[in-house]
């Protein structure tokens, strides 16, 4: 059966377009107003021109790489010649990234964003419009000694561990900060899914405490800390007497911790006032993209 002509018009032109968007793409690369890095990144989304990019394609456009080269380096990356950005594995574009990063002499530890701020100022309803509308962030998952509740999944919720296994992390400095939660259990944030992540070219961010940030900024120097502030102090009062899920008692305690909380802004990199969450989250994004 053959296509009817109409048919056969419209797949031409798609196709003329989408050689026209990738031949721009390679001809910023070539200008330098592009990087492959950016352009790897840009690939994760199965509906920009970048993903219909041949590998082998983007590496012929950086200085220094010829046909030879070329193949040399995808060989080593176990990359196959016809693999487009978009089709890339987890693997495959961690391993692309690390060369990349290599051979602009980047160091491979990559930069990890931490975002903290005071109570009921709304860090959750942030980081759910960031789980919603930026597949390309990557959250961190913590290690506990708690049990699993009903429906939590090991992997996705925490990783759940038993206190001898909690005790080894620790010993083998695999974490990069922990604390021991209302004097029980035991919470902290594994290094290498963080690394592997960023690695593969997710953002990558950890939501955590003023004490975790704190830790945060001690084992790793070079992490971005960001500090969510509230509009107003009457604006986080009235957000967390509003809410209704504490006592008095427990209000007036959060409000306590608040203020020691607020007084700490200053320790952090950057501030973003959470007045409309996708304002906020469009800003945490900017930043950890390295646009502050």
């Amino acid at each position: 059966m053959q296509m009817p002509e109409v048919d056969r018009v419209a797949a031409s032109r798609a196709a003329v377009q989408a050689r026209q968007e990738r031949a721009e793409l390679k001809e910023k690369l070539r200008r330098g107003e592009l990087s492959a890095l950016k352009l790897v990144e840009l690939g994760r989304d199965e509906e920009h021109p970048a993903a219909r990019l041949r590998v082998k394609e983007m590496l012929l456009m950086l200085p220094g790489i010829g046909e030879v080269k070329m193949r040399r380096v995808l060989e080593d990356l176990k990359i196959s010649e016809k693999k487009r950005l978009g089709g890339l594995g987890g693997k495959q574009r961690a391993r692309l990234v690390t060369w990349l990063n290599a051979r602009n002499g980047v160091a491979d530890k990559p930069q990890i964003t931490v975002l903290a701020g005071p109570t009921a100022v709304g860090k959750g309803t942030v980081v759910s419009y960031l789980k919603q509308h930026y597949p390309q962030v990557r959250l961190s998952v913590s290690a506990t000694t708690r049990a699993p509740r009903p429906g939590e999944i090991d992997g996705e919720h925490y990783y759940f561990v038993s206190d001898a296994e909690f005790d080894r992390m620790l010993a083998q400095n695999e974490l990069l900060e922990w604390a021991t939660v209302h004097g029980v259990h035991r919470y902290g944030t594994p290094k290498q899914p963080l690394f592997d992540a960023a690695a593969a070219g997710y953002l990558v961010l950890l939501e955590i405490d003023l004490q975790g940030a704190r830790q945060v900024r001690a084992a790793d120097p070079a992490a971005q800390l960001v500090f969510l502030a509230p509009p107003s102090w009457e604006e986080l009062v009235s957000r967390l007497t509003g809410r209704g899920t504490e006592s008095p008692d427990e209000q007036e305690r959060r409000l306590s911790t608040a203020k020691v909380e607020m007084a700490a802004a200053s320790e952090f990199d950057v501030v973003i006032v959470n007045d409309v969450v996708a304002d906020a989250a469009e800003q945490l994004v900017q930043v950890m993209r390295g646009h502050s």
